[in-house]
């Protein structure tokens, strides 16, 4: 059975390739004949798994010999890559697509594609396809390994393809990634999710849990660290669950483990993980592991049992908070970061204070906070409000408020530390600045020299704000141990 699975994702891969070679001889015959290079461009939304996808969506079409550019307008083809977890979102997209059309006119040959979470659900598909005609392509998550041979049937018949697997229990391994970053990298360790929150449209689009196996993530990292990545990030809907669907003993944290063995990669980070699954087993590898950073995205949602329970969370309030209490005295120096939902059906005002009392008692460094958003496919679609849209309004601006002073008063803690940096490159508010990020997540714009994207660097921190820190590059490469911070 198992060399039968192996057998199948060989032959997968062979016959991409053998795509990939045909449409790189097509356009190479093309760029001899005109000069001309085909132009591609890919528009992300949501979150980092859909990142993953769209790297390897670019990797695809570098082999293919298609060359990125920022501008959509001369793209030759233009691929969205869709989240459907909030409206927003979708609502961005079918604007954006909509805003295409005339361009489409007036160049018939430009591919458009649409493909990720959206399109796992038939009544998006339908949407595309009878509003939005111009659109060339539409496929689904568990669709991305079979890219080039989608493309190839729109090259050669120039109908509008749709190709939608509701499910995949194979993962094909050996796709190829591009990846923008040269010094971070996203690397997928599993896929779909088991949970079923009842707000949540993700096991539904994504399918259920899949972990790839432990060699294959390893020796990915491996490839990174040898092309002198300094940073990974783990990425699973709940990487907490790894390895759960092993026939042998293997998990998260074992991983994790085997990892930090690893030379030359200098930061692990990891998201997300669920509070149902934090074990001590856990909290103790990112304690004894010096690589692994000391911050932990650790979604509760709401505050209050009642709403818990409505959303299907498997945990109550006291055990969460019980959970914070294990991972402070075990990582006194972690940042804790959490998202929250306002507004969910059913809530009532005193719902909410419960929601603030966590957020008083445990004291985030930062959280995500969203007004709940209808998912239509989810239990929570015909729940019913307690309270109004503007009540809800109100909540959420106080919750922001009270975030925002206990992230400045954390922050605040940093003023005149020198923090280790790892560089992303010019900061976007501030061209005459960098920005980076510290072990703990902060967002640190600093002043300094030339050449330090992708540098380990330190920074005094002169300034503290609620979102971010700013400083000045450390004058000497030594780390003072009376001023050390992570």
């Amino acid at each position: 059975m198992i060399n039968n699975k192996i057998n199948i994702e060989q032959n997968i891969l062979e016959s991409q390739n053998r795509i990939i070679s045909r449409i790189r001889n097509n356009n190479a015959v093309e760029f001899n004949n005109t000069g001309k290079n085909k132009l591609y461009h890919i528009v992300t939304y949501g979150c980092q798994l859909n990142n993953a996808d769209s790297e390897i969506l670019s990797g695809f079409l570098n082999e293919m010999g298609f060359m990125n550019t920022n501008n959509i307008n001369e793209s030759d083809l233009v691929v969205f890559n869709t989240c459907c977890v909030r409206e927003n979102a979708e609502l961005k997209l079918y604007g954006n697509i909509g805003a295409l059309k005339n361009l489409k006119k007036s160049k018939p040959e430009m591919i458009i594609a649409v493909c990720g979470c959206m399109m796992q659900q038939k009544h998006s598909v339908d949407t595309i396809k009878n509003k939005y005609k111009h659109i060339d392509l539409i496929f689904g998550t568990n669709n991305v390994h079979v890219f080039p041979e989608l493309l190839e049937k729109i090259l050669n018949e120039k109908n509008t393809i749709i190709e939608v697997i509701e499910s995949k229990s194979t993962i094909i391994e050996g796709l190829p990634v591009f990846r923008k970053d040269k010094h971070k990298a996203w690397v997928t360790i599993m896929y779909g999710c088991n949970n079923f929150c009842s707000y949540c449209i993700v096991p539904y689009v994504r399918g259920r849990e899949r972990s790839r196996k432990p060699q294959s993530i390893i020796e990915e990292v491996k490839n990174l660290a040898l092309d002198s990545y300094k940073e990974i990030t783990l990425l699973g809907q709940n990487v907490n669950s790894y390895g759960k669907d092993f026939s042998e003993p293997y998990d998260f944290a074992d991983l994790l483990q085997d990892i930090n063995n690893i030379d030359g990669i200098e930061r692990i980070r990891f998201m997300t993980s669920h509070p149902k699954d934090i074990t001590d087993k856990l909290i103790n590898t990112i304690k004894d592991c010096g690589k692994i950073c000391e911050h932990l995205h650790l979604p509760f949602q709401a505050g209050s049992n009642k709403i818990l329970k409505l959303m299907n969370r498997k945990y109550t309030k006291e055990e969460y908070l019980y959970k914070i209490e294990k991972i402070k005295k075990a990582l006194p120096d972690i940042a804790l970061t959490t998202d929250i939902i306002v507004g969910f059906p059913g809530e009532t005002e005193e719902d909410f204070e419960e929601t603030l009392d966590i957020v008083k008692k445990v004291q985030f460094d930062q959280a995500f906070t969203f007004i709940y958003s209808k998912r239509k496919g989810t239990p929570a679609f015909d729940m019913k409000d307690s309270i109004t849209k503007k009540e809800k309004h109100k909540n959420f601006d106080k919750l922001i408020e009270i975030q925002n002073e206990i992230s400045k008063k954390i922050n605040d803690t940093y003023l005149g530390k020198t923090v280790e940096v790892l560089v992303d490159g010019i900061s976007k508010n501030n061209l005459n600045r960098y920005t980076g990020r510290t072990r703990t997540g902060k967002i640190v714009n600093f002043s300094g020299e030339n050449n330090l994207p992708g540098e380990l660097v330190y920074v005094k921190v002169k300034e503290a704000y609620s979102w971010y820190l700013g400083g000045e590059l450390h004058d000497t490469k030594s780390y003072p141990d009376d001023e050390t911070v992570f």
